[in-house]
């Protein structure tokens, strides 16, 4: 039986754990071959060790995503070794302090920037023309419901949030006659580290585990996805 990812190749960043560690696990499932990304080299192995579990394969790439030549050497590497990329999961992200706006470390904003927003802006600029390659490119990147209110105290993730929503749907814009497509999704509340930093009282067990969002990412990394621009909510 034809799988919903077969032969297509995904970069997965914030693979270590959590959403990105599900993904991976799932577009395995689903027949793609994966290059993994995150900080981590011990992280990365737990994941291909699922991957491998489900029948995949990954090439681990330790990468702090904040080092832009590094992800230059990534796409010069994919484009050396695969020629294109089908699909691109931009999932990593820092959550920084949460803090009134006056009291933010100016050294922990400009992170929180770099990692959720600058991170991902040059990711599209390096891959790009991979996913131009492929005959149907998916950009695929997580946002949050902090983008849909005002709520006190996350200034630096919010803004770099709706920074990120902002840049992807100028993207899809630009791309409406290629044959790529760009994204963003709202996995909702979900079981993660970032989530028990931000509510470290609240029981875990509770919450959705990662694995509740991956059909979603799947529907949009596949070939017939119909979107372009859109938010989609991952969140029943």
């Amino acid at each position: 039986m034809t799988k919903r990812l077969d032969g297509r190749l995904a970069v997965i960043t914030g693979a270590s754990q959590g959403i990105g560690r599900a993904v991976a696990q799932k577009f395995a499932e689903e027949g793609a071959e994966l290059i993994l990304v995150a900080r981590s080299v011990e992280g990365l192995e737990g994941t291909d060790n699922l991957v491998r579990a489900a029948g995949g394969e990954a090439t681990l790439v330790p990468l702090d995503l904040v080092d832009g030549a590094g992800i230059d050497r990534l796409g010069a590497a994919i484009a050396d070794r695969w020629g294109r990329l089908d699909i691109l999961v931009g999932n990593a992200a820092m959550l920084g302090t949460l803090s009134p706006v006056g009291h933010i470390d100016p050294a922990e904003w400009t992170q929180v920037m770099r990692v959720n927003v600058t991170a991902n802006w040059w990711l599209l600029r390096s891959l790009d023309s991979l996913l131009r390659a492929s005959e149907s490119g998916r950009a695929i990147f997580v946002t949050s419901g902090v983008t849909q209110g005002a709520f006190a105290y996350y200034g630096p993730y919010a803004a770099s949030k709706a920074a990120l929503e902002s840049l992807v749907r100028t993207y899809a814009a630009e791309i409406t006659k290629s044959n790529v497509r760009a994204n963003l999704i709202d996995p909702g509340v979900i079981r993660t580290a970032m989530r028990a930093r931000a509510y470290p009282g609240e029981d875990p067990e509770t919450l959705r585990p990662p694995e509740a969002v991956t059909e979603a990412f799947v529907a949009l990394a596949e070939e017939a996805c119909p979107h372009n621009g859109a938010r989609i909510e991952a969140r029943d």
